[in-house]
């Protein structure tokens, strides 16, 4: 059974996105003020991402709208952890966050998935703190997600060992890592991302490869297992990140998918932030 868990890792049918509210520059929460965020670039950006899992993979995209209310709701990853045919409506740790849920709870029931709601109101959990691997969930602790998340999830997916790894100096554990292919973790070179490795496979049963980059934030990367495509990686753009990406170009039986995220970066945002991926294996 583990074994076939492993050979599916990355395959995927659905994509739940949702478009950018012109509210996120200005309202987005960010880790540290910074530069500002060209809107029409950050649109421009997101499209080529829909478009990359829409058109060039073949994902059936569900795209949700844009709520000027909600300037951080472009970032769906946070209010959902889907796994098989079971989805998480999280509760974010932002407050602020907290309505994002109830366009996802929707679209993930129009699929059918035996969605569980999060309704704990000591729980915090953000799905940017969730790393599946394929064979167990990695549970970052850090100001958006607490010790009770981590245990609803547990719960909610009992097929699973669940374990919990501190974050500091980032919003989230996927800011600095996350599964660029079965049992390969990308992990960036910072002495927080690399503790927070050594935390990771000091609790873990299982022996996984890494994938060192040089800047953290290129260790968030999409990795995709497609019918008639294979290995495909969806990875910061050489514009970006052009040491980083000379580390992706060794990987050479994967499809490379080159992805642009500057605007979004600038208020947190990655790779993996802006879609929750499903694999629907029963019929809708």
């Amino acid at each position: 059974m583990a074994g076939l868990r492993v050979s599916r890792f990355g395959a995927c049918t659905h994509a739940v996105v949702r478009a950018i509210p012109e509210s996120l520059c200005e309202e987005a929460l960010r880790t540290e003020k910074g530069e500002v965020v060209d809107i029409a670039t950050a649109k421009r950006q997101h499209d080529f991402y829909v478009g990359v899992l829409k058109n060039k993979l073949g994902l059936q995209v569900i795209n949700l709208p844009a709520d000027e209310s909600l300037p951080d709701c472009t970032f769906v990853e946070d209010v959902a952890v889907v796994c098989g045919e079971t989805a998480l409506i999280t509760r974010p740790g932002a407050p602020s966050r907290r309505k994002e849920v109830e366009e996802m709870k929707k679209a993930l029931q129009t699929l059918n998935l035996n969605v569980v709601e999060m309704t704990d109101e000591n729980a915090t959990l953000e799905g940017g703190d969730v790393l599946f691997t394929g064979k167990e969930f990695f549970v970052g602790l850090s100001k958006r997600t607490n010790q009770r998340g981590a245990e609803i999830l547990a719960d909610t997916f009992k097929d699973y060992a669940v374990s919990t790894v501190p974050v500091q100096d980032y919003l989230h554990l996927k800011s600095f890592c996350s599964m660029a292919g079965p049992n390969l973790i990308a992990i960036g070179s910072s002495d927080a991302a690399q503790k927070a490795l050594k935390t990771m496979q000091q609790m873990s049963d299982h022996r996984y490869d890494k994938l060192t980059v040089p800047d953290d934030h290129a260790a968030n990367c999409i990795y995709l297992n497609i019918p008639n495509k294979g290995h495909v990686l969806l990875h910061r753009s050489p514009e970006e990140f052009p040491e980083s990406v000379k580390i992706f170009e060794k990987l050479k039986d994967y499809m490379l998918i080159p992805v642009a995220v500057t605007e979004l970066d600038k208020v947190d945002g990655l790779l993996t932030c802006c879609s929750v991926l499903i694999n629907k294996t029963s019929g809708l």
